[in-house]
């Protein structure tokens, strides 16, 4: 068994290797060759959440899970909220193979998905991005993004302007301008919205969004949470990781209740990957990514990390 600790995944895998298997795995989703299992998450009390996902990915020879949770009291003890770990068995004989700290790698692989959702649905002459969210993976976001087209500015908008210097220092990384804007002048100017926030209420509403827009949708992992106007999903062409899980906890769970939405109109973003679906149907399409986040992206990722790490002497093994 191979053990990659947490403190080996930072300058490990790159944002193309996230992007790669992020997109191989879509695909093969798409396909019926890799499927993932059903969530499971509990609450504990005092804001803390705890479950797992897994799937078995038949094209890639991967079965796994992924188990960890939210603790908002970590910050007090110098940790960060989010605590995981992924867990990769042979799906042959299931024998476990790894355990592959996974706080950096839930960053990357959601990145890696809306950014696979940039690649394949955004319109090429892209040139602003809109960011609403400026927690700790919006500094991921950017930057996934960024690699997929060529923007000359970035536009934010955050509920707690204090956070917001965190979307300025990571556009200065990067070399774009950055301008703290309202949610309207961001949906006026801004070709693709990363929306990532834990907000159960809409921020951005249908009169914000133009035609032509791409909006991935990155918060919405739980029943209740919500960043959309469901209007908005209403007039778009609708995109996700997981139909049955966009439609049970992901943004696309709002619309489809309220009947704006039916879930035979939700396309997987792997039939796109795949070529089965034309995915962006004109310039002027709105189109949303809704993504949930599935444990076959973890695993995917996790599987490249152990590779990666093995090949650099990072990966540490053990007896079972």
């Amino acid at each position: 068994m191979w053990i990659v600790p947490e403190a080996a995944i930072d300058g490990l895998l790159s944002p193309d290797d996230a992007f790669a298997a992020v997109e191989q795995v879509f695909a093969a989703m798409a396909r019926t060759e890799a499927y993932n299992f059903p969530v499971v998450r509990e609450g504990l009390g005092e804001g803390r959440q705890y479950g797992f996902k897994s799937g078995l990915d038949r094209a890639g020879g991967q079965l796994g899970v992924k188990a960890g949770g939210y603790f908002p009291g970590n910050a007090a003890r110098g940790l960060i909220n989010h605590q995981s770990t992924v867990f990769l068995f042979d799906p042959d004989t299931g024998v476990v193979q790894a355990a592959v700290g996974g706080n950096l790698l839930t960053a990357l692989r959601t990145a890696a998905a809306s950014a696979v959702s940039i690649a394949h649905l955004a319109r090429r002459d892209a040139r602003v991005l809109g960011m609403i969210g400026a927690g700790h993976q919006s500094a991921f976001q950017m930057r996934a993004a960024a690699r997929q087209r060529d923007f000359d500015r970035v536009v934010g908008w955050n509920l707690h302007p204090e956070m917001l210097p965190r979307l300025a220092d990571t556009a200065a990384d990067l070399g774009l301008p950055f301008e703290a804007v309202s949610l309207d002048a961001l949906g006026a100017q801004a070709d693709v919205i990363i929306s990532i926030t834990s907000s159960d209420a809409p921020s951005l509403m249908d009169a914000h969004v133009r035609p032509g827009t791409h909006i991935a949708c990155m918060g919405t992992d739980t029943v209740g949470k919500q960043e959309l106007d469901p209007r908005v999903l209403a007039r778009a062409a609708v995109f996700t990781d997981e139909v049955a899980q966009a439609v049970t906890l992901g943004e696309c769970q709002h619309a489809v209740a309220q009947g704006l939405l039916a879930e035979r109109d939700i396309t997987p973003l792997g039939a796109v990957i795949d070529g089965a679906h034309p995915g962006r149907g004109s310039d002027d399409a709105i189109t949303v990514f809704d993504g949930t986040g599935v444990g076959l992206q973890d695993i995917a990722v996790a599987a490249r990390a152990v590779e990666l790490a093995r090949a650099k002497g990072l990966a540490v093994e053990v007896a079972l």
